[in-house]
Parts: structure tokens; sequence; C-alpha cells
């Protein structure tokens, strides 16, 4: 039996590598500061994640403690192997005993710049999965155009995911435009909702008894998730949201919608 839809919305941001260790805690305290504004009952429908650089991941796993609702600490990217002889990699296993609880993979920049394949992303995912994480699997297609072609393109990363990652897992798909990511305007809401819906109606995804949930990335900011909030579950930020302020107005906006 296919699971329900998702009861729990999903917001989050990455820092990629914008930030130099000082100014990533400079903008997670305000993060946790700005957000000790809002009741933590109004947050009892979301889970919010930020995912940091390496260098700096520790230190965000323990100042986010310090926030009046649960924060989950992210990674942006892992190996597929638990350890080994693999210099310069990290490792699942380690980024789930510091505490990491989402990974991010498959990002469009990993893909264009490092060459991962969607075998290289689905193994990543089964790695983030069989470590106790959720793996947010970034998918979406490469250029502007027709509704079909765009399902067709996610449907062929989705597939190779789902097939590595257990029916029963949890797992977070961040829907990314590949021509959006970095633009001033995110694609279109009927484009996005759209395809969306094609992800939705996937066998693969159909078919799964773990909380399969939909996210938003492309240039997402304030206002968007208003007109979204029919067909996903949440939104993933890139610079949009590192403003600390923003950033909690969006997540706002998310729980409230």
């Amino acid at each position: 039996m296919a699971a329900s839809p998702p009861t729990r919305r999903l917001i989050g941001l990455s820092t990629k590598m914008y930030f130099a260790p000082s100014r990533n805690r400079e903008v997670t305290k305000a993060f946790v500061y700005h957000l000790s504004g809002i009741a933590a009952e109004s947050l009892s429908n979301v889970d919010v994640f930020v995912i940091p650089d390496f260098v700096s991941l520790t230190e965000t796993i323990e100042l986010l403690k310090s926030s009046h609702v649960p924060i989950w600490a992210g990674a942006q990217d892992c190996h597929w192997e638990d350890s080994g002889a693999f210099t310069g990699e990290v490792s699942p296993a380690v980024l789930s005993e510091v505490g990491v609880k989402i990974v991010e993979v498959g990002h469009a920049e990993r893909r264009r710049l490092f060459g991962e394949t969607d075998a290289t992303v689905a193994k990543k995912a089964a790695a983030v999965s069989r470590n106790g994480m959720v793996p947010l699997v970034c998918i979406g297609e490469q250029s502007e155009g027709d509704i079909g072609v765009a399902v067709d393109q996610c449907r062929i990363q989705v597939e190779s995911v789902l097939a590595a990652v257990p029916s029963t897992a949890e797992v977070a798909l961040a829907y990314e435009p590949v021509w959006a990511i970095g633009a001033s305007e995110p694609a279109g809401e009927d484009h996005v909702l759209k395809v969306v819906d094609g992800i939705r109606q996937l066998d693969c995804v159909r078919s799964r008894q773990g909380t399969t949930r939909v996210v938003y990335g492309g240039s997402a900011g304030p206002g968007l998730y208003e007109r979204l909030k029919s067909g996903l579950d949440g939104l993933f930020l890139g610079r949009f949201g590192h403003d600390p302020e923003r950033f909690v107005k969006t997540i706002q906006e998310v729980a409230e919608a």
C-alpha cells in the first residue's frame, strides 16, 4: 500500500561555498535569534534544516541546539561508502555520528562540474538512507520547455534513486529546474506545479511506503510558497535564504500557508 501524502512540510537552505566559518557563525546565531520570535506551536507542522559547508558543520550543529524548536543540520554531499581509502571525501557514517539529519545529493552543480551521474547520485542516496539520514535528492530538467519532457527527464533521475533506497525509507526530492537555479526569478508557478504533479504520479513514487516529500528550489524566496502550497511540501533555499530575517520570514510563510 502506498504511503499517505506527507503531513509535515520541509524548508531549509544551503550556504554552498559562500561563507567563511566566522560568517557562518554570525548568520547561524542570527537565524536562531530571529526564529525565537516565532511561537514553537506555529512551527509544529514543519521541519527546518540548515546545510552549511563541511568545515562549519560541527559548530553549526552545536549552535542549532540552542534553538527553541528542533532544527535539522545537513550536509552538502557525502561519499557512497562508509569508510575506506577515499582521500578528500566525507563518510555518511561520520555525518550521522556527529548529528547530521539530512544530506543533499545530486545538485545540478555536482552533476555539471564534477560529472556526477544518476548512478552516482543513487549510490549516495542509498548511503545516506543506510546511515539513518534523509537523502535530499536534487532533480530537474536542463532547459525550459514542454512539461512532458521535463517530467520525463525527472523520471529517469527519480527512478534511479528510488530503486536504490528502501521503499520504507524517507526521501525528499528537491525539484530544481536547472535553467532556474541562480536566476533572478523562479520558474512559473504553473510549470512547477504541473511538473511536480507529474513526478508524484510516477509509479516509483506512488508505490512507496516511506514518506516522500517534494520541495521546490530554483531561486525560491519569500512569497513563493503561498503560490505553490497546493502541490509542494516546502522549499529548498539557496542564496535567497542567506539573510536570516528573510529565511525566518519564509519559514513562517511555509508553516502558516
